[in-house]
């Protein structure tokens, strides 16, 4: 793999921010900047060889500086929803930002997804990776401790986009990152990914109220819209009259892994007939999210070449803890120690149908 880098712009306060390119022999290449860690193209054969870019994005940083749906970006301190803004760790109550409503959502007014990070080009395993780094400090949108984070991104010659998280608090947190891509494995340009078929390998997801904060009820899948175990178009079933369903106008939950965090096994699988790209994703994370781009169009979203992204052009596969995990005991424990390290790995792994 190699990597270079070239100059990308700078903020509105002038802070330079370059994008870096990863390539592989295969012919797969990303565009990363470390401007909120956003994975700005993944140009990918499809089954006649033919390279496309099949995430969407945005031409110019301004843009990503902008309010908008974090496409590409890094999500942190905490992925998803926390019920109330609020959480209590070890008898103290946190309140964070309020920034969807009454709830936290990716991490606040100004997540990871809009901060520069240091970047560096490092040895990884023997090949190049790009490695960004942010300390978040103390109270930054209201969580506690500093927290050093580090985010490393690499394409192997397996054709995989491997994306590895790395955290150390001085203070006991609450830690949950992620990625926010939106894929379109026809082309970010082609139209809605309706016809893709999606694969998770769960039984059970988390069920939510209307502002998509879990019950903490953990639901059986089968027989229900929300069954993924066995490989289905998203179209199927994405207006089925389904209670959550129609409170997030399309799939917007969590699904609980049966993964075990064994790195593997396959978390997910998307097929897109059309080009015949394969999209397979591994994960140590318990839990992903499934959004399917339902408000892309609460407000007019100009991408890359001035195309315009309607509800449904990309779907996200978000790997994570479960939302409001830290106002759920029965769910999975997203509190990080002070001096723990917090360590996962996800995998976006293409390939082309048979």
């Amino acid at each position: 793999m190699s990597i270079t880098k070239r100059f990308y712009g700078n903020t509105a306060d002038g802070t330079a921010v370059d994008i870096f390119t990863l390539k592989n022999s295969k012919g797969i290449t990303a565009e990363i900047t470390n401007f909120g860690g956003v994975i700005v193209s993944l140009m990918v054969p499809d089954k006649n060889g033919k390279v496309e870019d099949i995430v969407l994005g945005f031409d110019k940083l301004a843009d990503y500086e902008k309010k908008g749906p974090y496409l590409g970006a890094a999500i942190g301190r905490y992925a998803n929803r926390i019920g109330g803004a609020a959480f209590e760790l070890n008898g103290i109550q946190y309140k964070v930002d309020n920034n969807e409503g009454e709830n936290h959502l990716h991490g606040g007014f100004k997540g990871f997804d809009k901060v520069v990070w240091q970047a560096e080009v490092v040895n990884n395993n023997g090949t190049e990776a790009l490695e960004l780094t942010y300390r978040s400090k103390e109270g930054e949108g209201g969580y506690p401790g500093n927290l050093d984070v580090k985010i490393t991104y690499s394409i192997t010659e397996d054709n995989e986009l491997r994306i590895d998280y790395h955290a150390v608090s001085d203070k006991d947190t609450v830690v949950n990152l992620t990625n926010h891509s939106y894929f379109n494995l026809s082309g970010h340009n082609s139209g809605d990914i309706l016809g893709h078929k999606v694969m998770l390998n769960a039984d059970k997801f988390t069920p939510t109220d209307k502002a998509s904060i879990p019950t903490g009820e953990l639901a059986d899948v089968k027989g229900t819209p929300m069954d993924f175990t066995i490989m289905k178009p998203v179209e199927q079933d994405i207006h089925a009259d389904f209670q959550q369903i129609q409170n997030t106008k399309g799939f917007d939950h969590n699904w609980v892994l049966n993964t075990n965090g064994n790195l593997k096994e396959k978390a997910a699988e998307v097929v897109d007939e059309n080009s015949g790209r394969v999209m397979e994703v591994y994960t140590t994370k318990p839990g992903v999210q499934l959004y399917t781009g339902n408000f892309l169009e609460e407000s007019p979203v100009v991408g890359k070449g001035g195309y315009v992204y309607r509800n449904h052009s990309g779907l996200c596969l978000e790997t994570q803890y479960f939302p409001d995990s830290p106002n759920k005991n029965n769910f999975p424990s997203a509190v990080l120690k002070a001096g723990d390290e917090y360590k996962h790995t996800t995998i976006y792994k293409f390939s082309v149908i048979d």
